[in-house]
Formats: C-alpha cells, sequence, structure tokens
C-alpha cells in the first residue's frame, strides 16, 4: 500500500496518527506552508508536518500544486488521501494515482458538503451526524462513496470535541476500509443529490449575538459552534465583550466564561 496523504490542521494530524500507528503510514504528507500564528506571529508548522517529521515521512509544502517532483511522486502511488488540506486540488492531480482520490469529510454525505459541516451541525441542532468516505472529483465533497460511520452528537457537544471526535472516527474508518479498497473489494455508490446540502464559511459577523433579540438556545449554540473562530461576541457596556462558554438552564441561557476586550478570559 503506498499513498500520499494530503492534510493541514489537527484534524489530519490525528486521522494521519491512526493511519501511522495501524502500520500504514503514508509515502509523504502534502500540506500547507509554515504559517505566522498568534499575536506575535511565530512562524509555526502545520499539525500534519509535525507529526510527519516525527515519524521520518517526508513532507511538502508547496504555495501552489504542481511541483514536478510531487507530481511524478503522486504518479507512482497506489491511491491518495485527503482530509482537511484546505486547498481545492485540480482534479488532474485527483487522478493521477492508479485508485484516484479518497477525501475525508466530517459530515454525512450528501448532507453539509463544504468548508464547515461540523460548525453547521451544531448550530443546527443536529443529533447525529458522521464521517464519509468519498472517491474525490472537480466538485466539492460529490463524489462515490466508499464508506461512512454515524456519530450521535451530544447536546453539549462543542466545534473543539466534536472535531477530535470525527477525526479520530475517520482514522479508525480509513484504517478498516483502505486494505478493502486497494484489494477492490468495496463498490463506490454515487451521492443521492436530491439529499445534497452546502455550508458556508463562518466570517466575524457570524459570531455577533444580540442578548436581548436572540433565542436562547440559538446563542447557545453558536457559543459551542464558533468557537474559537471566527468566535461568538456581542456588545456590553459599549465594549466589544467575547462570549466563551454558556449553558441552558430551564430555557434560559447562562453565560459562564467571557473575554472583555482588552483584557484575558474570566468566569461570571
Amino acid at each position: 500500500m503506498e499513498y500520499i496523504f494530503f492534510g493541514t490542521p489537527d484534524f489530519a494530524a490525528i486521522i494521519l496518527e491512526k493511519l501511522i500507528k495501524a502500520g500504514m503510514p503514508p509515502v509523504a504528507v502534502v500540506c500547507n506552508p509554515d504559517r505566522p500564528v498568534g499575536r506575535k506571529k511565530i512562524i509555526t508548522p502545520p499539525p500534519s508536518k509535525v507529526l510527519a517529521e516525527k515519524h521520518g515521512i517526508k513532507t511538502y509544502q508547496p504555495e501552489k500544486l504542481g511541483i514536478d517532483d510531487l507530481w511524478s511522486k503522486i504518479a507512482e502511488m497506489d491511491f491518495a488521501v485527503v482530509a482537511a488540506y484546505a486547498k481545492i486540488i485540480p482534479k488532474e492531480i485527483l487522478e493521477i494515482p492508479r485508485l484516484g482520490t479518497i477525501g475525508v469529510h466530517p459530515s454525512l454525505l450528501p448532507k453539509y458538503r463544504g468548508s464547515s459541516p461540523i460548525q453547521s451541525v451544531i448550530l443546527n441542532g443536529e443529533s447525529e451526524t458522521g464521517v464519509t468516505l468519498f472517491l474525490a472529483d472537480e466538485k466539492v465533497d460529490h463524489g462515490k462513496i466508499v464508506a461512512s460511520i454515524k456519530y450521535k452528537v451530544s447536546n453539549d457537544e462543542t466545534y473543539e470535541t466534536l472535531v477530535k471526535k470525527l477525526a479520530e472516527l475517520g482514522g479508525d474508518l480509513l484504517v478498516e476500509t483502505l486494505p478493502k479498497f486497494l484489494k477492490g473489494e468495496i463498490n463506490p455508490l454515487p451521492q443521492d443529490e436530491s439529499q445534497a446540502t452546502y455550508t458556508k464559511k463562518f466570517i466575524n459577523e457570524d459570531g455577533y449575538v444580540d442578548l436581548e433579540k436572540d433565542k436562547p438556545e440559538i446563542i447557545e449554540r453558536k457559543i459551542r459552534a464558533l468557537n474559537p473562530e471566527p468566535g461568538v461576541w456581542t456588545m456590553i457596556n459599549n465594549k466589544r465583550t467575547k462570549l466563551l462558554e454558556a449553558k441552558l438552564i430551564d430555557g434560559k441561557l447562562k453565560i459562564t466564561k467571557i473575554q472583555i476586550e482588552g483584557k484575558k478570559p474570566q468566569f461570571v
């Protein structure tokens, strides 16, 4: 089994670690270049790169895909795996490996295609989500389904807890599925386009809430879904205030942790 792994953030690193521990490491990892992080803008490598280098796996960090030695390396592979790479991969690259490219998506496709399935599931109050492995093509999260697994969403699930759980499920599903896929024992099935839904990338404005007008359950979901990025905020005493944690008690919203502009986070 020879494959290349495309992935950048923690979600990708958790999946990659599952594959490595199962004795199924990729030949190489492709991720974003090192970026400045935090207020001090310290140049920091992506989590997937840190893990790959720890295990002696070759890493590539192209600003744009198309580097000659990477293309030739992909051409030698049985398949590729893509998990939160954070860049659109052209169709001509997806089709280079002998068996194509498997995408790992944290929803039950065709529902919640796009860039924010985890946040959207929490915002919409869904009781169930999951992970889907699919054959990536030129359309967003559109290809035939290779395998999927369901996950029951708890009422206190946050983005940070759910992303970790779904990454772990995705890693386990890959470990179980890839040997069968390589042997030709899986028949990928088309997605039902009539059931497709799409998500968007959330921005700062999406995180604003009005404590007087917005429904308590909507605010509470936003706090669980949109922290740490882009964050949830409101104006209190003419100061921008981040709402970091909250809970519903008998249908009423109880804010438990905030951060007033210019100050450190505090419990209330």
